[in-house]
């Protein structure tokens, strides 16, 4: 066992042999740190968590009461192999999340960004590989192998289909279920998850310059209401935009994918 003298860990915590415990991380009352755990600089886990199995937490997460962290993945396929789980810095794990490492098959990681918000209920699943700055809302649950790119918000009580990509600075609206991929910046909303626009919030917010959200607005409506497949057209949008957020958008749509798209009606 290996925990820094300035670690703080309350008596009743479980502190198994094995676990990397780093310079001022808080371990609160009734917790269970597995053997093969590393907890990085200020880590904070608060009251009646579970982090377990091969699991990495960098630098200032903040994991809340009730959540587990690392157990193994919810895949029948799962035979016990040795995987893992790696959490970036500065996450906010609220109560009840769960998170899987990953399986043999799907590449034996799965991996979460720096700055994100995971609110209380929300799970991600094995294999999953999240981005910076991403927002999963309250009982949100993303399934296996799904890619969620930088600056994604999922609403609440919405679910994505393993698999599935959603590019960056896109954003889902709540009660929707995603099943096909999602362009980077889209905006989607309804039961069944259709893209509805562009999140021109989100862009607004990051300070996007005015005509890179009108070069956009155009590329949305060619996508739209041009002529043949999807894929055509974004191949035509990346040979006439000079826009680097246009040409974001046709890299995706033009990329490895194992799921169709959802594309504009």
């Amino acid at each position: 066992m290996a925990i820094d003298p300035s670690a703080r860990i309350h008596p009743s915590a479980v502190v198994e042999d094995g676990a990397a415990i780093g310079p001022d991380v808080t371990v609160g009352p009734f917790c269970v740190i597995g053997p093969q755990v590393k907890l990085a600089r200020g880590v904070e886990v608060k009251s009646h968590v579970v982090l377990t199995g091969q699991t990495e937490i960098g630098e200032e997460t903040m994991i809340f009461p009730f959540a587990v962290i690392g157990e193994i993945p919810q895949d029948l396929k799962f035979k016990g192999e040795d995987t893992r789980l790696v959490i970036g810095a500065r996450n906010r794990i609220r109560e009840h999340v769960t998170m899987n490492p990953g399986t043999e098959g799907g590449g034996g990681v799965t991996r979460v960004g720096d700055d994100g918000l995971f609110m209380a209920g929300c799970h991600v699943a094995h294999d999953a590989q999240v981005g910076d700055r991403v927002i999963i809302v309250n009982n949100a649950a993303l399934a296996g192998h799904c890619i969620i790119e930088d600056d994604v918000i999922v609403g609440g009580l919405s679910g994505v289909h393993q698999w599935v990509r959603i590019g960056q600075g896109a954003i889902i609206g709540a009660l929707t279920m995603v099943t096909n991929d999602v362009i980077p910046f889209g905006l989607v909303q309804a039961p069944r998850g259709k893209l509805d626009g562009l999140n021109l919030v989100g862009l607004k917010r990051r300070g996007v310059p005015r005509a890179d959200i009108t070069a956009l607005r155009a590329a949305f409506q060619m996508l739209a209401q041009g002529e043949g497949a999807f894929q055509d057209r974004a191949r035509r949008l990346g040979e006439e935009t000079e826009s680097a957020y246009v040409r974001q958008i046709v890299a995706f749509v033009t990329g490895e994918s194992d799921r169709s798209f959802l594309t504009p009606e």
